[in-house]
């Protein structure tokens, strides 16, 4: 990815506007207001990580965005800016077995409660990603592309993302031979060839196909 040579202006101007939820709610009487994301939703391998993260009012962090929209290296760079300056941030791991014992939808939203539950410092209003939560004496609003139009969401998908792709880092280094140092566990060409020829490893997410069907077929043969 090129990395566009930042205008200090713009992204000042630009970042600001993030805080357009934020401020409309602090104008209420709201001041803690965490965001809430998820990373690995998609994925057929590994937990689905949730980051939960409350921020100074305003607080200017360089190049603030959906964390797809940004490189690896800006990722990182803001990782540690975000965990070194917010109020209160968590980061939450649901495995592979609630996964496939509740549904993904079921796992991330359990995931979402409880990295507000271990904030250090609870919130009194919660913005999620696409994600109606609900948790008792806390309002709570779901923010369709949250993580491009509220920093505080934006900054919880950086916590995420970041977090679960050193998870496919080390995912990598025991089981090489999918390639998730590159597709963090996605449905590539690659990595369903790689279960086609050798099968699937206990990283796989056993109600996601196509590992589903080929434990249903297995069923039906035996």
């Amino acid at each position: 990815m090129t990395i566009k040579k930042l205008n200090s202006a713009e992204d000042k101007s630009r970042v600001e506007n993030l805080y357009k939820f934020e401020n409309e709610l602090r104008a209420e009487g709201y001041n803690l207001i965490a965001g809430v994301d998820e990373a690995g939703r998609g994925s057929l391998v590994g937990a689905v990580v949730i980051g939960a993260v409350i921020l100074p009012p305003n607080l200017y962090l360089e190049r603030l965005d959906d964390s797809k929209k940004l490189s690896p290296k800006i990722r990182e760079k803001l990782f540690d800016e975000i965990t070194a300056q917010a109020i209160s941030y968590s980061i939450v791991e649901v495995g592979i077995e609630e996964i496939d014992a509740v549904n993904i939808y079921q796992a991330t939203k359990n995931g979402m409660l409880r990295a507000v539950q271990n904030l250090k410092v609870q919130p009194d209003y919660i913005f999620a990603d696409a994600m109606n939560l609900e948790i008792e004496n806390i309002p709570a609003r779901g923010i369709i592309h949250g993580d491009a139009l509220s920093a505080s969401i934006a900054a919880a998908s950086i916590l995420a993302k970041v977090y679960r792709d050193r998870l496919a880092d080390e995912w990598s280094k025991k089981f090489p031979c999918y390639g998730f140092e590159r597709n963090r566990g996605y449905g590539t060409k690659e990595h369903l060839a790689a279960i086609n020829e050798i099968g699937f490893c206990e990283l796989h997410r056993k109600s996601f196909n196509p590992v589903k069907s080929i434990i249903e077929n297995s069923n039906t043969r035996s």
